[in-house]
């Protein structure tokens, strides 16, 4: 299946916080594309607050689903993670703990991971949305990932965002907007 439950899904959205140890904002995100075959998803993130200049951020991400494309080590080296820095941010991550012997082998494959409780992924805004020729904004960052936790079952997403340069450990909590079934009928190319 392209989705893995019917809370992961091209419309879906998604409400909450991200908190600083100074901060919280508001945060949505849209799902605008999901590919279970290919561990892939894409979407915006609408971040408000984050600067007086820019009251509302909207950023385009896209997401690596952790399983047997991808495993818990980031293999971007210019997202500035590594093995350490992995293993610190998903092991805030209840969900993961169980799982941390074999996540740190660097051949672990996270089989049938779509038929689990929670579904692991780093998400990594790209660009400004409409604009997406703005590189840096003053007061606000899209230049780090977010390592993420998602629960099928009950549609939360917890997340950690990292950049070296930005404050450690800032927590995003996302719970799922119920939609009723209903989704609109679109397809993002």
């Amino acid at each position: 299946p392209n989705s893995s439950s019917s809370l992961l899904r091209p419309g879906s959205k998604f409400h909450g916080t991200q908190q600083s140890d100074r901060q919280r904002y508001d945060v949505q995100v849209e799902i605008k594309h999901v590919d279970m075959n290919e561990s892939f998803l894409c979407g915006y993130l609408r971040i408000q607050g984050l600067t007086d200049d820019h009251p509302t951020l909207t950023t385009y991400f896209e997401g690596e689903i952790i399983g047997t494309k991808y495993n818990f080590q980031t293999r971007h080296p210019e997202w500035g993670s590594n093995e350490k820095v992995d293993n610190q941010h998903w092991g805030r991550f209840p969900a993961w703990r169980p799982l941390a012997k074999q996540a740190k082998s660097p051949n672990f494959s996270y089989k049938n991971f779509s038929q689990h409780e929670h579904i692991f992924m780093r998400w990594k805004e790209y660009f400004l949305v409409p604009d997406h020729r703005v590189r840096t904004i003053s007061g606000a960052s899209f230049e780090g990932f977010y390592y993420i936790c998602f629960n099928q079952v009950n549609g939360n997403v917890n997340g950690i965002y990292f950049h070296a340069k930005s404050e450690k450990y800032q927590q995003l909590e996302l719970r799922h907007v119920p939609d009723h079934g209903c989704v609109a009928a679109i397809e993002f190319r």
